[in-house]
């Protein structure tokens, strides 16, 4: 029963990968994965089991118990995104973003490139890998009209993006994964984890500064558009700060980062509300024509725009993984991967080259069962670089790489020719710097 546990597991994640080829919304197989998953453990009344990562072992469970046990663990994550992703959109709905086209004034290529990069790896270890290159492929369509250049620089956003993503536990969901999940704190993650971030990202840029697209002058006029909202900065500045309190609210605390999220949430909300009632309008800066469809609040428009698909795709795939945690399956095939590559640097490292394959969630998932190290263990801090950076790679191996291949048309094979090499030029750099500080400098 156990190779039909595996076979459609396997054949899930194949149809997870194939999405674009298929047709089909990867949302969909997971969702299909875990329920058949769960009923063939249910049915087969196979035993089931909960890793004690203190004594290294597993301990027998019942179903009901330890699926409830997963779906809480779950449902933290979906809870801690969906306030996230809230905030993001209230931002967005009073053009917030808008606010960092202004720091846009120069018109040279090679200063651009830098100061996208820069943008980008800020920005995501903030709201996110994904949200910062929407914002930022967005500013750059405003900024830059040839499609040729563009192309260009959205590759370099992408690289920046990840890397920006992996030391910060709200930049990358892997990482606020094993955030959530007590395999890392947000200090010892920024600690171990942003100077090979740095690394990642600058080595790449350093190069690709030489190149012919990064030479020379943008072409026209920057668009001066009048602001949507005389609050977008102050909401922007208000959801980012929102945000960035999380971890310290959870450090104090010590209470689950969803609840910090809920109560950032609530703030921001509050001053949406109120600037709302001031007689502001997405659609007329002088505050006339108030919106009259549905309800005012900008609330309910945000949460109206929330990407539930991913949401459920995490579902899936979280529990589906937790499936095979709860049987064992995964804690014993780390001991066998442990015996076959005695060397886990190169275990963590093969991890990221697979996260540009197939999607880095499971993959992260995957290794949360797979390991039982204590919490803040310099293997997840490795796993939390590898995973978050080795995406790049490929244009599909990451959500910032997807969402920028719909939004400027980004042809596979254009960026395998091109970006690539630069990612895993950025992302071997980045592994090694990490390893020199984790043997060198941190655990002298």
């Amino acid at each position: 029963m156990e190779t039909v546990i595996i076979i459609v597991f396997l054949l899930g994640y194949l149809a997870i990968t194939l999405e674009h080829n298929l047709k089909v919304d990867k949302l969909i197989p997971a969702l299909a994965m875990m329920a058949i998953l769960w009923a063939v453990i249910a049915l087969a009344h196979l035993p089931v089991f909960e890793v004690n990562a203190e004594l290294r072992e597993l301990e027998p469970s019942h179903i009901d118990e330890i699926l409830l046990h997963h779906l809480g663990k779950t449902a933290e994550i979906l809870v801690f995104l969906l306030g996230a992703m809230t905030i993001v959109e209230i931002i967005d709905y009073f053009d917030g973003f808008a606010t960092i086209k202004g720091y846009i004034r120069t018109r040279s290529k090679g200063k651009l490139l830098w100061l996208f990069s820069i943008l980008a790896f800020i920005l995501s270890a903030i709201i996110d890998n994904l949200t910062a290159t929407i914002v930022l492929i967005t500013i750059l369509q405003k900024v830059i009209s040839d499609r040729n250049t563009r192309l260009w620089f959205a590759g370099m956003i992408i690289i920046a993006a990840n890397a920006g993503g992996a030391w910060s536990p709200i930049g990358d969901v892997t990482t606020t994964m094993l955030w959530i999940a007590d395999k890392v704190s947000a200090g010892q993650l920024v600690v171990h984890v942003l100077i090979p971030s740095i690394v990642c990202m600058v080595i790449p840029t350093l190069i690709a500064g030489r190149f012919k697209a990064f030479q020379g002058n943008i072409e026209g006029d920057f668009e001066n558009e009048a602001p949507k909202s005389k609050f977008g900065s102050t909401m922007l500045y208000l959801g980012l700060g929102a945000i960035v309190f999380v971890p310290f609210f959870k450090t104090i605390t010590h209470l689950p980062p969803y609840v910090g999220m809920m109560l950032s949430l609530a703030i921001v909300a509050t001053f949406a509300e109120i600037y709302t009632n001031s007689k502001f309008s997405i659609s007329n800066i002088d505050g006339e024509g108030h919106d009259t469809e549905g309800h005012h609040s900008p609330v309910h428009k945000s949460l109206s725009k929330i990407e539930l698909p991913s949401i459920l795709f995490f579902l899936g795939i979280l529990l589906a993984v937790a499936a095979l945690e709860s049987l064992g399956i995964l804690f014993n095939y780390a001991g066998s991967l442990n015996a076959a590559i005695p060397n886990t640097d190169i275990v963590v490292l093969l991890f990221g080259v697979g996260s540009a394959v197939i999607d880095n969630v499971p993959l992260v998932a995957a290794s949360m069962g797979m390991f039982s190290e204590t919490i803040d263990d310099p293997l997840w801090h490795f796993i939390a670089y590898s995973a978050g950076t080795g995406g790049s790679m490929l244009i599909i191996g990451s959500a910032a790489g997807v969402v920028a291949m719909g939004m400027e048309k980004i042809d596979f094979f254009w960026y395998f020719k091109k970006i690539a090499w630069l990612a895993l030029v950025g992302f071997l750099a980045g592994g090694i710097c990490f390893v020199l500080l984790r043997d060198f400098v941190l655990h002298t």
